[in-house]
């Protein structure tokens, strides 16, 4: 199965859009994702955020992009690095997100065969 590999390096509307679209587009279509936040698209990924870039005229909501991204087997990943970087806990985080390091998300995509970066 392909995999798609995105690395989200802000966490304003024109990081976070494209890589939700294009992730849930390739999830959508059969891909195996991994999304990683870097420390700089971390604060994207913090309760209550995606609900305040939710409503922007032409795009679709990003609440209901990531939650089928997740609903569909996706992978959305934050730093490690961004915890202590942004003085925030795990708890502060969406669900579903997972905190790994810099070599595991290399190590998860190795065999990636599309990659993108935000």
């Amino acid at each position: 199965m392909p995999k798609v590999a995105i690395t989200v390096n802000g966490s304003g509307p024109s990081n976070v859009f494209p890589a939700f679209i294009i992730g849930s587009s390739a999830v959508a279509s059969g891909d195996d994702l991994v999304l990683f936040f870097t420390p700089a698209g971390s604060l994207a990924l913090v309760k209550g955020e995606m609900e305040k870039m939710s409503k922007v005229k032409g795009l679709p909501d990003l609440v209901e992009l990531y939650d089928g991204v997740v609903g569909l087997g996706g992978k959305i990943c934050l730093c490690a690095l961004a915890l202590e970087a942004n003085n925030l806990k795990k708890e502060d985080f969406r669900e579903s997100v997972e905190i790994i390091g810099a070599t595991t998300f290399l190590n998860e995509i190795k065999n990636a065969t599309v990659t993108f970066s935000f």
